[in-house]
């Protein structure tokens, strides 16, 4: 199949995919189609919002949907690295034996993940950027596509850690949970109340993601918007000389050069998806808000004055 055919079986398998999704699924749009570019692209995602948004549901009903494992781990203050990636064993012959931890599993949920110390946060780094993890000096591959989504509550801070910038730039996405409209919630209370159980039918296999995602990766950019996405990361450095004066006003520290990768694969998936065979400048502008805002730090006279990050980024454009 060429990969012109690839894209017309993507984008129809995709419209599929959310009309799948939407089944139990009941709102919530742009942040599935969040969750789905990250997927497609390979990257990961930082679900941010109040408990009670269905957040669990959303990550199990789309890996149902995408064919894919799941696992969810809650993240806890006393929880320890070995209770993610595994630990050795001795066996009945006095061996020792690997037994995986959750995070084998394709699409890992970890639940609150800022209520865990950074011992245990460190032990996702290495699986979300190697894709692997080491235990007892051996080296174990996990399993692709993978792709962890960790959920943060941005009210109760307290016992909490929050994420360092080193791991907060692992994430591909901060994607922003709202409450649904009176409309919707009213849809999830009918929904959720009566015995009626929507199936969800897996409509990809794990091969084809990561066909997909190789389709990803072979889309080619024209240089100008390379360019362009670059100068957009350029642009949040208030010490860099493409600062405008209202990052230099409001913004500590800016993003970093895994930003404009992010922001060219997530260009590249945000075209597919819609049927183009090359991105342009707006599909890396569809993409900024979720990849910056996560990556840019805004400073005290930006939290007196109540200025967000999204507004700050928007001024960009």
């Amino acid at each position: 199949m060429s990969d012109v055919q690839a894209v017309s079986q993507l984008v129809d398998k995709h419209k599929k995919l959310k009309q799948e999704i939407s089944k139990v699924i009941i709102g919530q749009e742009a942040v599935i189609d969040q969750i789905l570019l990250s997927v497609f692209s390979g990257g990961h995602s930082l679900l941010v919002g109040v408990p009670g948004l269905a957040k669990t549901l959303m990550v199990n009903t789309i890996s149902k949907a995408l064919g894919l494992d799941f696992k969810r781990i809650q993240f806890t203050p006393d929880l320890m690295p070995s209770d993610i990636l595994g630990s050795e064993i001795l066996d009945d012959t006095r061996n020792f034996k690997f037994i995986k931890g959750p995070i084998f599993s394709n699409i890992v949920l970890a639940d609150e993940i800022n209520r865990t110390p950074p011992k245990t946060q460190a032990a996702l780094l290495e699986a979300m950027q190697e894709k692997s993890v080491t235990v007892a000096g051996k080296n174990y591959q996990l399993s692709k596509p993978y792709f962890v989504l960790a959920t943060q509550n941005p009210i109760e801070q307290e016992g909490t850690y929050p994420l360092p910038e080193a791991q907060l730039d692992r994430f591909m996405f901060s994607i922003n949970l709202d409450y649904p409209t009176f409309e919707e919630e009213v849809a999830v209370v009918k929904s959720t109340t009566g015995d009626k159980q929507e199936t969800v039918n897996a409509l990809f296999t794990a091969e084809e993601i990561q066909e997909f995602q190789a389709l990803v990766r072979r889309v080619p950019v024209v240089d100008n918007v390379i360019e362009y996405a670059v100068e957009l990361v350029s642009k949040t450095r208030p010490n860099g000389n493409k600062a405008t004066d209202l990052v230099k006003k409001y913004i500590d520290w800016g993003a970093g050069p895994r930003a404009s990768q992010n922001l060219i694969l997530a260009a590249k998936t945000h075209a597919l998806l819609n049927g183009k065979h090359s991105p342009d400048i707006e599909n890396v502008q569809a993409v900024a808000i979720g990849i910056l805002r996560h990556r840019v730090l805004k400073n005290y006279k930006a939290e007196a004055e109540g200025v967000t990050i999204e507004s700050l980024i928007e001024s960009l454009f």
